[in-house]
């Protein structure tokens, strides 16, 4: 039985004040670990590009990259909320785009959720996509798809006017059909009065405690980057020295003939040593 968490026991964890535990992963094999970890929502991230694929930012994630990885997680975690994130001029073209994008997801990829980052402009888009029957996560606050316009990013909601604009900008999605708000570097104080307002899930990223759950991208919550992750990024383990200390070991293995032993090795069948040996000879090999 799935016990998969739905739009209405994600509000109603909030609802209940039980926090929502959220991760972003882009493969397979670690979003097998998150699941056996618990975890109650996998956002499939177009943080890929650069976390998988080495771009300095996210913009040349392309829909059919992140369709591959979003099924790739999907195959790994069948009954875990799954968002997808909606990637650069996969939305921004028209409605139209819009929702075939968006439908793509759904359809192709099995997600459950598609998180698209938004300003006032995409109010019609938001409205489109959750008409259409698709759960929609709009993303405000620092929108890293920006960042060929603003050249860098910084806190949002940090002076009054600011802070205003972001929660009537937070009322109106949700008016115009977000299912959930996730929430980037926003200031703490804005963020509570925001999850304190709307009626539906607001997931943190980098926004403080006081929102209904939080986010952040496996890499550095296992500690795999090697290097300090974003001001609000916390490593629970430190996997990337571990993991150069294994692959060391692995390595020195092999160049002293420690690696492979023979129980790690495939034999002829029985007998049949000899019969291959017999079978060489006749053919003068």
């Amino acid at each position: 039985m799935s016990n998969k968490l739905t739009i209405p026991d994600l509000l109603e964890a909030k609802h209940s004040g039980r926090k929502i535990a959220s991760i972003s992963c882009y493969d397979y094999t670690t979003a097998r670990l998150v699941v056996d970890a618990g975890m109650d929502m996998i956002l499939v991230g177009d943080s890929a590009a650069q976390l998988m694929l080495g771009h300095s930012s996210t913009l040349p994630a392309t829909m059919d990259f992140m369709i591959t990885i979003t099924s790739a997680v999907r195959r790994a975690a069948p009954n875990t909320c799954l968002v997808a994130d909606m990637p650069f001029l996969s939305y921004q073209l028209s409605i139209s785009e819009a929702l075939k994008n968006a439908g793509r997801f759904v359809v192709e990829a099995g997600a459950d959720i598609v998180k698209i980052e938004v300003t006032r402009t995409y109010l019609d888009v938001i409205k489109a996509v959750s008409d259409a029957g698709i759960a929609v996560m709009a993303h405000i606050g620092i929108r890293p798809q920006s960042i060929g316009k603003l050249g860098k990013f910084k806190a949002e909601g940090t002076t009054s006017q600011l802070a205003v604009d972001l929660i009537e900008l937070a009322d109106d999605l949700v008016e115009a059909g977000a299912a959930l708000l996730l929430l980037e570097g926003v200031a703490r104080e804005v963020a509570k009065i925001v999850t304190e307002r709307v009626e539906v899930p607001v997931i943190s990223c980098g926004s403080g405690p006081d929102c209904d759950g939080q986010v952040l991208v496996a890499p550095d919550v296992l500690g795999l980057l090697g290097k300090e992750g974003p001001k609000f990024a916390k490593s629970f383990a430190d996997l990337s020295g571990e993991s150069v200390k294994a692959l060391s070991e692995y390595a020195e293995q092999v160049r002293t003939g420690v690696f492979p032993e023979d129980g790690h090795c495939f034999h002829v069948k029985s007998g049949e040593f000899e019969k291959l040996q017999k079978a060489l000879k006749s053919k003068g090999i």
